[in-house]
C-alpha cells in the first residue's frame, strides 16, 4: 500500500495514500483560543475552514518550520482536516504485515497515533493512522469544555 512520507520534527512519518486528500503550501492558520498545543488552529483551504493541527507535541518531537512547509490534508468520511509537516519526502510502498510495534519508549498518546514502524534505506518511519488522527476531534472538544 502506498504511502505518503512527511517530515515533522525531523522524523519520518508516513501516511496511507488513499486518507491523503491533496498536499499544498502551509496557509496562514488563525489560532482558537481554548484549543490544545497540538491544533494549530483553523484555515481558509479552498473557500472552506479547515481545522489544522501539528502533530509534533504529541509525538514527543521537537519544534520545526512547519509553518513555512507543507499542508498534508487528509479526507475520511466527508471530514477532513489539515496536517502541518516540515516537507513531504515523497511516496513509500508498506508492507502492513511488515511493520514492527511502536518503539515502547513513546508516550502512551504518541503510540496512539501509530499503526507501527519499520526501517528503510533511509531510517525509521512510524506510520500514522488516519483514524486515530481523526479520532483526535473527540478530545479538542473536552478539553474547549474543560479550559
Amino acid at each position: 500500500m502506498s504511502h505518503v512520507v512527511v517530515r515533522l520534527g525531523g522524523g519520518r512519518f508516513a501516511l496511507a495514500m488513499d486518507a491523503v486528500a491533496e498536499v499544498g503550501r502551509a496557509p496562514h492558520v488563525t489560532r482558537v483560543p481554548g484549543t490544545p498545543a497540538w491544533v494549530e488552529g483553523v484555515a481558509n483551504w479552498r473557500g472552506r475552514i479547515l481545522g489544522v493541527l501539528d502533530l509534533r507535541s504529541l509525538l514527543g518531537l521537537p519544534d520545526g518550520d512547519a509553518a513555512h512547509g507543507r499542508l498534508v490534508v487528509l479526507a475520511r468520511g466527508g471530514s477532513a482536516v489539515g496536517l502541518l509537516a516540515e516537507r513531504v519526502d515523497g511516496v513509500l510502498d508498506v508492507d502492513p504485515a511488515a511493520l514492527e510495534p511502536a518503539l515502547l519508549t513513546l508516550g502512551a498518546e504518541a503510540g496512539a497515533l501509530l499503526e507501527g514502524q519499520l526501517t528503510d534505506d533511509n531510517g525509521p518511519v512510524g506510520v500514522l493512522d488516519a483514524a486515530a488522527v481523526f479520532a483526535l476531534r473527540h478530545r479538542v472538544g473536552v478539553a474547549r469544555r474543560a479550559g
